[in-house]
């Protein structure tokens, strides 16, 4: 059962807090009401906001409370989203040299709150997530991140891959943290403005994204096991950034 601070429900009510302005993570509606008259201005102003959401069997939505949601429950995040053109613009700006970092199909809300936790000690300007196929930003996000969660900026975007022509197209060297490299990470110069990707905990990186990194780079791993967890591997990979730069 989730957090109840976390969510609201009801068609009127969600409606109500989109126009007040409230930070909504993704909107969940019952799949046989998809067509429901109801609704229609529901759908447009999820629409207008840009505020994800997902069609999703009833029992979903029992399971998430017993009261009468009206097939329409909304996830509440505690921050709100950034614009990733205006934080790249604001960077420059003031002369300092960007680090971005593009989390790609993260969904474990343990393995976002510990990535967010590094990511703001190492000074990144920004984090990247996709519309869907990411953690649920919520008060659990919140808590795994030790409130660091506060202070990162968050950009949500539809494409990971135009999202990365366009940091490209900026300035921006693109560099992915992955095994499927000869390259080692520590091989790479970070010193440059850059974007770092860090891939899905079950398949990694998607090929796409890979296909336009500027570079791969690997963890040297000298154990049995093959791989880091995420948090960790992005850990390795951001320190490697301050690093390089706290040495020019």
């Amino acid at each position: 059962m989730n957090d109840s601070k976390d969510f609201i429900f009801g068609i009127h009510t969600i409606e109500e807090a989109i126009l007040a302005g409230k930070n909504i993570d993704k909107v969940l509606i019952q799949k046989e009401m998809s067509n429901h008259a109801q609704l229609k201005i529901l759908y447009e102003l999820l629409r207008q906001r840009f505020i994800p959401f997902q069609e999703v069997p009833i029992f979903k939505l029992d399971k998430i409370t017993r009261k009468n949601h009206q097939g329409v429950i909304a996830f509440l995040a505690p921050v709100s989203f950034h614009s990733l053109s205006e934080i790249i613009q604001g960077v420059f700006e003031k002369g300092e040299n960007p680090f971005i970092l593009i989390l790609d199909r993260i969904t474990d809300v343990r393995n976002f709150g510990a990535i967010i936790r590094s990511a703001e000690g190492a000074g990144v300007h920004a984090v990247v997530v996709p519309f869907k196929e990411t953690a649920q930003i919520g008060n659990d996000a919140m808590k795994t991140s030790s409130g660091a969660l506060s202070y990162v900026p968050i950009c949500r975007e539809f494409n990971l891959t135009n999202t990365v022509q366009y940091l490209q197209n900026s300035g921006l060297q693109v560099i992915a943290c992955s095994e499927k490299t000869e390259k080692d990470i520590y091989d790479l110069d970070f010193t440059v403005p850059t974007a770092i990707i860090v891939g899905s905990e079950e398949t990694g990186i998607a090929p796409d994204l890979l296909r336009k990194a500027n570079a791969i780079g690997r963890i040297p791993m000298f154990g049995h096991v093959g791989s880091l967890n995420v948090s960790v591997s992005a850990a390795v990979a951001m320190y490697e950034l301050v690093r390089q730069r706290k040495t020019i």
